[in-house]
């Protein structure tokens, strides 16, 4: 038996990793870009060295000791925790929003209790307290009313989207936290960081095994008929192209990057800038030589490396990066994953399963699939 395992970013890489050291059998990764890692690939920029993420920031972060525990097999871990800072009407707040934001817009200095009980204010003018969020937008409002909604998430959320919020599905604000104290920290996960050496370290390691062959610029459609029929197919790509898109296409939203090398030792003073008005094109900008401050000589230099991310409609054979969940969508995926599943296919990470997921979880997730449905 092999396998047969496409794509090579994060959710593969664990699942061929698993296949070869537990069940000591061949896999082939099938890669079409240059690189392993999928949207985690990180290189050194040649002219600065600084250690850049080629497909914006990816902060390592989990509640999941097992995920931890797994992966400290093949890395150690910084101790960077992220902050985000966020641009708006010409000052800098933080975010997530905390004390610190809502004592900001709203020019006070609030004691935790009284922002818990503005923040309830504001969301009982805004939404009525029995009614149920159906969109975005609604459930924004009823956690903290309008004008820090109107600030800070509107804009911002329409860019990134590409819709209005009220057109988008409440759920996608679930992953942004609320809070009354002066938590900075953009995450509160216990275990975070940056691998030590790397990303490309640590996918070399995951991948480090001599039953695991690795074929990059290749896609699936070249090699498909060259797979065994008793091997088993393992696809992390867009389930509905592996269908050629019968039903129809799968929606996402899509990135542009733009890149420069800053002569100035430090351009922002923090790895995250997020810009949360409609007239910046841009979402964010990414600093990366902050994600390594041990790095002591490259962080002192007098060079720096930025990155502004631009969302983008996406376009068939573009690069996908944010699944669209709504209902309509989720419906159309399950058809895809029913005959997947006919097929004797087996889909899983970020675009095969078409999740809008952090590293944490799809490694979770990859675990977990090959427990139930490879090994056991």
């Amino acid at each position: 038996m092999t396998y047969f395992i496409i794509g090579s970013g994060i959710w593969g890489s664990v699942m061929a990793e698993r296949i070869a050291s537990v069940l000591r059998v061949p896999v082939v990764v099938v890669e079409r870009r240059n690189h392993v890692g999928g949207n985690c690939h990180a290189s050194r920029d040649a002219a600065t060295g600084i250690e850049c993420h080629r497909y914006g920031s990816h902060i390592f972060h989990t509640k999941i000791r097992e995920v931890w525990d797994y992966l400290t097999k093949f890395t150690r871990f910084n101790s960077y925790r992220h902050k985000v800072l966020i641009r708006h009407a010409g000052r800098t707040y933080v975010m997530p929003i905390n004390l610190a934001t809502i004592n900001a817009l709203y020019q006070k200095n609030f004691t935790p209790e009284e922002a818990q009980n503005l923040l309830q204010e504001e969301s009982n003018r805004a939404f009525p307290a029995e009614a149920r969020p159906q969109n975005l937008e609604e459930k924004a409002v009823s956690q903290i009313g309008r004008p820090l909604y109107e600030a800070f998430i509107r804009d911002y959320t329409a860019k990134q989207w590409g819709r209005a919020p009220v057109d988008l599905p409440a759920s996608i604000i679930n992953r942004l936290p609320i809070r009354t104290s002066y938590n900075f920290d953009y995450f509160d996960d216990p275990w975070q960081g940056i691998p030590w050496d790397g990303y490309a370290a640590l996918f070399a390691r995951l991948l480090d095994n001599t039953l695991i062959t690795v074929r990059l610029n290749t896609s699936y459609e070249a090699i498909k008929t060259e797979i065994p029929s008793d091997a088993t197919v393992i696809y992390t790509g867009q389930a509905d192209a592996l269908f050629d898109c019968v039903h129809g296409e799968l929606e996402w939203r899509s990135l542009r990057f733009e890149w420069e090398t800053v002569n100035q030792r430090d351009y922002q003073g923090t790895s995250v800038m997020n810009y949360a008005d409609a007239d910046v094109a841009y979402t964010r900008i990414h600093e990366f030589k902050h994600y390594h401050p041990e790095r002591t000589e490259i962080f002192e230099s007098g060079h720096t490396v930025i990155c502004r991310e631009y969302p983008s409609a996406w376009t068939s054979g573009g690069e996908a990066y944010y699944p669209l969940n709504d209902a309509r969508n989720t419906a159309l995926y399950e058809r895809y994953a029913a005959m997947a599943q006919e097929a004797g296919i087996i889909l899983g990470g970020r675009l095969g399963a078409y999740r809008y997921w952090d590293m944490d979880k799809a490694v979770a997730d990859a675990l977990r699939v090959f427990e139930t449905r490879i090994a056991g």
